[in-house]
């Protein structure tokens, strides 16, 4: 039964409708006649070791919704890891306070998170209901269909591609961009949906699913640049070689790492600039560019997906109507149904924390350099209403009169 005092926190990488899910738990929770008061936590779990709370039950719900359709975490995010000793911290807070539901929106670690952290009010005979609310851009929970903030983030990854590719016709040449993605490449695939004509890019796609083979990739690019004129190449930040090692560091004389030991992939550009070089020495194409898109992915005001904003919101108040009327903890996930329409499940928190999902077969392409019309079906409906569209020329070509010989092909 939801009452009392009840804690609600972001945690990971922002998203474009995580708010959202802020504003569902919140407004929801308000509802209930039971609950005494909402907190929210500055910065996540961190927050909450450190009792930076905030009191959202007396927050307007004018301004609620306001912040919910605003991008980014409105009460701050964190990095953290928490271990064993961590998580003992945070329930330590959370019984100080009297927190009898904890809500946590976030990806896989917090759904590891919030699972510890229930075994210890279990173990304390405390009464604490945890609900993980699910949110990432990576897309990588298991059991879920798609994850609140993919949907936005490949938006806004498909009409970055789609722009890139006008460009290119219009100045030919190789580019190569990087997108998010150490371990799934989701938001990777999702450049192909930009496209329109068949020979429009991006033409290689990489993604970490699939081995990355550094000749083999100069020789797919030489293929499509000799085919095309030019070659527009989506590759994910986490493609690796056969051992598994990322191509940053096989490629890079120094690399980055954070906090966990993970190698730095996002935010460098070291890998965009590495494989241009590649591409420039070792083809000897002369017009070669590269970018990383980096955080710009993830909160982008603006380019944001109607179906996400409403699922973001709808698992918000799913999340807080489970622990009004089950006695149970787990992870709020998103099933297909139709086409296209989607349904919320509770899960039992060991089925989601600490595993991860990849981009399943039937959605790459049988040489691994692309993805296939089954991966389109999937995404298109989540993309949203009023996705931007490009159009060409139809270029009826005038014959030509001082170079009969040369005439060209009306394209």
């Amino acid at each position: 039964m939801l009452h009392g005092k009840v804690m609600v926190a972001q945690g990971g990488g922002p998203t474009a409708v995580i708010n959202e899910s802020l504003a569902g738990v919140v407004v929801e929770a308000r509802k209930v006649p039971d609950v005494q008061r909402v907190y929210g936590a500055f910065h996540g779990v961190r927050g909450i070791v450190d009792e930076e709370l905030i009191d959202l039950t007396q927050e307007t719900t004018h301004n609620l919704e306001e912040v919910a359709h605003t991008p980014s975490s409105a009460l701050g995010s964190t990095r953290d890891k928490p271990d064993l000793k961590y998580c003992q911290e945070i329930f330590r807070v959370l019984k100080a306070h009297a927190i009898s539901t904890f809500f946590y929106i976030g990806g896989n670690d917090s759904s590891d998170t919030i699972r510890i952290v229930a075994e210890q009010a279990r173990n304390a005979d405390y009464r604490l209901r945890c609900i993980h609310i699910p949110k990432t851009i990576d897309n990588d929970l298991v059991v879920n269909d798609h994850c609140p903030g993919y949907p936005s983030a490949a938006r806004f990854v498909a009409s970055a591609f789609a722009g890139i590719n006008l460009d290119n016709s219009a100045l030919p040449g190789v580019y190569i961009g990087v997108v998010m993605g150490r371990h799934a490449g989701f938001l990777t695939a999702a450049s192909a949906l930009g496209q329109k004509y068949p020979d429009d890019g991006p033409h290689l796609i990489y993604m970490p699913e699939r081995v990355f083979d550094i000749d083999r990739f100069l020789a797919d690019v030489k293929h499509n640049f000799d085919r095309h004129g030019r070659c527009i190449v989506a590759a994910s930040e986490g493609i690796h070689d056969g051992a598994g090692v990322p191509i940053v560091t096989r490629l890079a004389e120094k690399v980055e790492r954070d906090a966990h030991g993970n190698v730095q992939l996002s935010g460098t550009g070291a890998l965009a600039d590495l494989l241009v070089n590649e591409v420039k020495s070792k083809l000897g194409i002369g017009r070669v560019r590269g970018d990383t898109l980096g955080y710009v992915q993830r909160s982008f005001l603006g380019c944001v997906s109607d179906v996400d904003q409403r699922e973001a919101r709808e698992v918000g108040e799913k999340a807080v109507q489970y622990a009004r009327w089950r006695e149970e903890d787990g992870s709020v996930t998103i099933h297909r149904t139709g086409f296209y329409s989607a349904e919320y499940h509770l899960h039992p928190l060991e089925e989601i924390a600490g595993k991860t999902r990849t981009m399943p077969d039937p959605f790459i392409s049988e040489d691994g350099t692309h993805i296939t019309d089954a991966f389109r079906l999937y995404l298109r409906p989540l993309l949203g209403s009023g996705m931007p569209n490009a159009f060409r020329l139809r270029n009826y070509m005038v014959p030509k009169i001082l170079k009969k010989g040369d005439a060209g092909q009306a394209g």
